[in-house]
């Protein structure tokens, strides 16, 4: 695959000014398939699909947190961690305002707001992630420990999904 043939985002223009080796993936967006659909269509497993959540806390700050597709965030966990009262998902508006992307496409790179980015710690024991790069359709493959350009604070909130 061309180089070109990939939609350029603020996540893949963040990408390459920090000079960050990634491979683009593109396949067929499906309107609320989430991770376990982009895992199927790119051969995957669904645990190294990295969901980027936009979350806010009880002053309404924004804060992203980097989890595994397969697992969800507790946020009173979250919010214990973090010494905050706390945290629920911020709606698709909110998210949209501070991190410039869509919801289904928002991506940790890149975002307009700068917002602080949370790791899930057990992400950094893959051997590579695939994690939006930016539109709907689009994850971008590489390696976790590519994720220290976040400056990201390591966290261990995962729940089993139901």
């Amino acid at each position: 695959m061309s180089k070109s043939k990939f939609p350029v985002t603020p996540a893949i223009r963040f990408l390459r000014a920090h000079q960050i080796p990634f491979e683009p993936r593109e396949y067929a967006y499906v309107e609320h398939g989430g991770t376990a659909q982009s895992a199927l269509a790119l051969g995957v497993d669904e645990h190294a699909v990295i969901k980027t959540i936009v979350l806010q806390n009880e002053h309404k700050q924004g804060l992203i947190v980097l989890m595994h597709g397969d697992r969800h965030i507790s946020t009173r966990q979250l919010a214990r961690e973090l010494g905050m009262k706390h945290i629920e998902p911020a709606s698709p508006q909110q998210a949209n305002k501070w991190t410039g992307y869509l919801v289904g496409g928002t991506s940790p790179f890149g975002n307009k707001a700068g917002l602080p980015v949370y790791v899930e710690k057990s992400i950094y024991s893959l051997p590579l992630i695939y994690i939006n790069g930016g539109k709907r359709g689009f994850l971008v493959q590489m390696q976790p420990e590519y994720l220290a350009c976040l400056q990201p604070q390591l966290v261990q909130v995962a729940t089993e999904t139901e």
